[in-house]
């Protein structure tokens, strides 16, 4: 756990459940406390199959980066709420391909940042990682700080992963997207994935965490997620299951829609 001795954690606040420490939790992490435990708990008792789309998740991030490092030729990552790090962080799975990768991580969770700290200090190559403190409904601050470490002249991979379900509004999150993605050239890419209401269960796991005191999370329709991706050129094989992007064996069915698409 990180050290509580610097104002960044003394925003932190242990007794109230918080997503990044919750999905923690369910990857299997240390970092979480006893309230993000219970949250997670009460997800898993209606929903047990939350635990496996977390480490799924990881999954998916670790083949989409490592596909547009090695065939894409992408050698900029934009992690818009990216959580706390766990096992292949998007810095290091893209710089595995090509050291010169720059990735820059954007989250606001305190806990984050006090990580991100020591991410910072391991981090190798010829390229750079950052991490900026920031909410993704402040889209032309991202940018901002982003522009002094990447280069919008050149592709950029720009990465929503399994975050925009803590806002309700698809019209803002339609907003959001677009406004990142505006600004990139032809050739960027677009990684996105969410919850989707596909089974009772999920839902009722979605309702149980909104109850235990988490940040209620909106499940959508795959076509909603789907709809994201408008005016981009989807990747084979398009909006798929997660565990179906890919996959390096089986694909096992989960309530996760995601896709890659190409900015023309």
């Amino acid at each position: 756990m990180a050290s509580m001795d610097d104002p960044t954690s003394a925003r932190i606040q242990s007794d109230v459940p918080h997503a990044a420490r919750i999905w923690n939790y369910w990857m299997g992490g240390k970092d979480n406390f006893a309230a993000d435990r219970a949250a997670g708990d009460a997800v898993a008792q209606v929903y047990p199959e939350i635990v496996l789309m977390a480490k799924q998740s990881r999954q998916f991030l670790i083949r989409v980066v490592r596909h547009l490092a090695a065939e894409a030729g992408i050698r900029q990552f934009l992690d818009i709420g990216t959580g706390l790090p766990t096992m292949q962080n998007t810095h290091q799975v893209a710089q595995a391909v090509a050291p010169d990768s720059r990735v820059v991580y954007v989250d606001n969770d305190p806990l984050v940042l006090v990580h991100a700290r020591a991410l910072m200090t391991e981090a190798a190559g010829d390229g750079r990682t950052v991490h900026v403190d920031a909410d993704y409904h402040e889209p032309e601050r991202i940018l901002a700080e982003a522009r002094e470490v990447l280069d919008f002249s050149q592709p950029v991979a720009v990465m929503f992963m399994g975050v925009l379900g803590y806002e309700p509004d698809l019209k803002v999150v339609s907003s959001i997207v677009d406004q990142i993605v505006r600004v990139t050239p032809s050739g960027s890419y677009l990684v996105l994935w969410d919850g989707t209401n596909t089974t009772p269960a999920v839902v009722e796991g979605a309702a149980r965490l909104a109850q235990s005191g988490g940040v209620p999370y909106i499940l959508r329709a795959p076509d909603e997620i789907g709809g994201l991706f408008a005016g981009l050129e989807m990747v084979e094989p398009g909006l798929v299951q997660i565990t179906g992007w890919r996959p390096d064996g089986e694909a096992e069915w989960l309530d996760a829609y995601g896709a890659v698409a190409r900015k023309p």
